[in-house]
């Protein structure tokens, strides 16, 4: 039997990082949970954008800048993108909430590893927010780029804990926020005071739950112990109720998708829209189409099999004799198309300039008339815009 794709072999070893990363802060014994829960997340996330890097062919190694045709070594091994630099490959928005909850927690660690272990319960106490993001993304981002199969829903369960389930037990966490070091105090009030709005009020960055206990008992043993409420479920009376809450500071309501046919999945003119949207080109029909062709993500039109299809990025609609297309593939034409070099090279094609419409580099041959090609490049795009200008 074949072993698997190098890539898959990361994924495996960044699940073990971020299952290991969970059981330790759940552990009442570990004397530097929240410490080992940081740093084991920053090796998962780590592992995991190397493996979206590898699988997509992108080199994420770094060269010699005397020399960039050779290899930057330690120790005779090439070194490789560290998280900073991964996470912003990943997400080039500076206004993306989970880029921010990685780039607190890079900071963090690298003012906590390693000293403060006496104040693990504190930090944990106040940053608890964001470290529930963390692992969130992470599973949502493990799961959009391999699939369910690889999902960490099986592995981690509800911690069963005190905290504020009691008078007494909200008191001591209260307690524990006072006892954080200045500095650190002061590291987490910057970095926060540096982001948008829009971006610490987003569960990525930070996720805030209110646990209410259940006084009725179970209406069938089959029930299970912890659920989810739907909001769309609730009374009038009980979302004022759950807003006033949510005031303090205390309350995130998450919505849990029914069983929906084609949940999820775009359509290709939504496709097109969201990738035009993020890349600074025109991105259109026939861009799609190429796209889609080079990557042979579905059997052509008429096939006996359309269900063969690219899973991650596609997925054949029986009902409606049609394809839809996953939030990843989104992503991945977006890192493929969103420069001149990566367009040219993954589409075979110039790109345009999103607002003027002009060519972005040299033009492709079928753009300019019989009589002008052959002209050099240079003088054949001055004629065709001079051409262009009069008409």
């Amino acid at each position: 039997m074949a072993p698997p794709p190098r890539c898959m072999q990361m994924v495996a070893a960044s699940r073990d990082e971020a299952s290991l990363a969970v059981r330790l802060y759940n552990d009442p014994a570990e004397p530097r949970s929240f410490e080992s829960f940081v740093v084991h997340m920053h090796l998962a996330w780590l592992y995991l954008l190397h493996a979206e890097f590898d699988r997509d062919g992108t080199d994420f190694r770094y060269w010699r800048r005397d020399n960039p045709r050779i290899l930057d070594k330690v120790d005779g091994e090439a070194r490789r993108w560290e998280l900073a630099r991964c996470v912003v490959e990943r997400w080039p928005s500076e206004k993306d909430p989970v880029r921010a909850n990685l780039s607190f927690f890079i900071g963090l660690r690298n003012k906590i590893e390693h000293r403060y272990a006496r104040q693990q319960q504190a930090l944990a106490a106040v940053v608890g927010g964001q470290a529930q993001a963390l692992l969130l993304n992470y599973e949502e981002e493990l799961t959009s780029q391999f699939g369910t199969k690889v999902s960490l829903a099986t592995r981690l369960r509800f911690p069963v804990f005190i905290g504020s389930f009691t008078e007494e037990g909200e008191k001591a966490l209260r307690r524990l926020r006072t006892e954080l070091p200045a500095s650190l105090r002061t590291f987490i009030s910057e970095y926060t005071a540096s982001l948008d709005e829009s971006v610490t009020n987003d569960p990525h960055y930070e996720l805030r739950l209110r646990v209410f206990q259940e006084l009725a008992s179970k209406p069938t043993p089959e029930t299970f112990a912890i659920q989810y409420t739907r909001w769309g479920d609730m009374t009038d009376d009980e979302r004022e109720m759950l807003k006033d809450m949510g005031k303090k500071g205390l309350v995130v309501t998450k919505e849990r998708p029914r069983n929906i046919v084609g949940h999820g999945l775009k359509k290709p003119k939504d496709v097109i829209a969201e990738v035009q949207a993020q890349i600074p080109f025109r991105f259109h029909q026939g861009h799609f189409k190429k796209a889609r062709e080079v990557l042979n993500l579905r059997p052509p039109a008429g096939d006996p099999n359309p269900e063969r299809t690219d899973e991650k990025y596609c997925i054949y609609d029986k009902l409606n004799d049609n394809y839809g297309y996953t939030p990843a593939y989104v992503k991945k034409l977006v890192r493929e198309c969103n420069t001149e070099e990566g367009f040219r090279a993954f589409l075979g094609t110039a790109p345009q300039d999103k607002e003027t419409g002009a060519w972005v580099g040299p033009p492709p041959p079928a753009s300019i008339p019989p009589w002008l090609r052959n002209q050099s490049a240079p003088a054949a795009a001055s004629l065709q815009e001079s051409a262009e200008a009069e008409a």
